[in-house]
């Protein structure tokens, strides 16, 4: 008790320099729980937009259907596996894909065909969320469609207007069909926004005259399972397919996100070290200004270690007030980029990331790593700062500290 109340007052003694430390201990630690969050809440919201909307945690194609795309590469026994996914507790759903040609007035454009069962694609995928104008997909209402963003440009088109389709069918007939617009998507990716054509399954059947098979299995995980798990257990299921973790897919995205991880760490690096210089300094002009006074307490039998504990106590202090303030600061901004974000799209417009668009609204993860991690960097680098100066002080001697002046 009589250490800390030294402490106290030792912390106290010069006002103006304490107070200058603790607010540059302070901002810094706001700074670094804000930016955490931010940070954490793009790389979760890529990351989530990747999986939920576009491809989910893992795929499965048939073996060629990647290196040759062919609508007669197809998956036979989709049903068997669906079944044993099912039973596994990994939703699953099934696409069909092909390509053709989009025509309305004396527009055109190239298109990707995705044939969507209705049902099961809601359980893994967030496409259905992202209509902006209209309705998504009905399996009551075959003629209709729904098309990117862009494509609706190109094509001059809009809710209810007809669109003519044509490809070549499995069996080597010319495919062709009209449908009507039922709704346009928002910003998905660079691919979808120019060329995604999107209709019930069935309607994908009967122009392409595909009665069986799939092109494309989507697989989701459950939270609590790791992604590498998942990936062995639908290997297992189909050895005969290629079936690949998003990573694998898009190994850049998966690279990208892993490094914007590590520069975050990077950032920590850099201002708790401006933290600790500025720790170090206050705290090596406290001890040479103490120098007599250190000699004196040495002189009447105070160990080392008691030196020491008094120096670490008077930084517990100083450090202690600055989280708490910084805490204090954060949590407002924290509900605020939270909950409201930061809206980029007066600055930038569209973001997008590596061909996949990402929502304008920038919010922020906040979670308790968001502020335990900055804080316990915080105390180890500053104990780490103050190690020196405390054992200059710890460690003098009192007949050299009695002739300091």
């Amino acid at each position: 008790m009589k250490s800390m109340t030294m402490a106290w007052r030792n912390v106290w003694r010069n006002s103006r320099r304490t107070i200058a430390a603790i607010a540059a201990t302070s901002l810094g630690l706001f700074a670094m729980i804000v930016y955490s969050a931010m940070a954490e809440g793009y790389l979760v919201r890529m990351e989530r937009h990747i999986l939920d909307i576009e491809m989910g945690d893992m795929q499965a194609f048939h073996a060629e259907y990647r290196d040759t795309p062919s609508i007669y590469h197809r998956i036979d026994d989709e049903d068997r596996l669906l079944a044993q996914l099912d039973e596994a507790g990994l939703p699953a759903a099934p696409r069909l894909l092909g390509s053709g040609l989009a025509s309305a007035g004396d527009n055109s454009a190239g298109v990707s065909l995705f044939g969507v069962d209705i049902e099961r694609d809601a359980t893994v995928s967030g496409i259905h969320r992202h209509v902006a104008k209209g309705q998504w997909l009905d399996p009551a209402a075959q003629g209709e469609v729904v098309v990117g963003r862009h494509l609706a440009d190109m094509l001059g088109v809009g809710l209810g207007d007809e669109i003519v389709v044509l490809s070549q069918g499995a069996d080597g007939s010319m495919a062709n069909d009209l449908y009507v617009v039922r709704g346009v998507l928002r910003s998905v990716s660079a691919a979808v926004d120019r060329g995604g054509f999107y209709m019930v399954d069935e309607a994908f059947r009967e122009l392409m005259v595909v009665p069986t098979g799939v092109h494309q299995l989507i697989v989701r995980r459950p939270p609590s399972r790791p992604l590498d798990v998942m990936a062995g257990q639908v290997r297992a299921m189909a050895p005969e397919l290629e079936a690949k973790t998003w990573r694998e897919i898009k190994p850049g995205m998966a690279s990208m996100l892993d490094s914007s991880r590590g520069a975050i760490v990077a950032m920590f690096i850099i201002v708790y070290s401006a933290i600790a210089i500025v720790i170090l300094n206050a705290m090596l002009m406290a001890v040479f200004e103490r120098v007599r006074e250190f000699g004196v307490l040495k002189a009447i039998g105070v160990s080392p270690g008691g030196v020491l504990r008094l120096i670490y106590l008077e930084t517990v202090i100083q450090t202690g007030i600055a989280i708490i303030v910084g805490v204090v600061l954060s949590v407002p901004a924290n509900w605020y980029l939270s909950s409201h974000g930061l809206d980029l799209s007066s600055s930038i417009g569209e973001l997008s990331v590596m061909g996949t668009s990402i929502d304008p609204i920038w919010r922020s993860q906040v979670s308790v790593a968001s502020y335990t991690g900055p804080i316990v960097a915080l105390v180890v680098i500053v104990m780490i700062a103050v190690t020196y100066p405390a054992l200059r002080a710890a460690f003098i001697k009192p007949i050299t500290a009695m002739r300091h002046q």
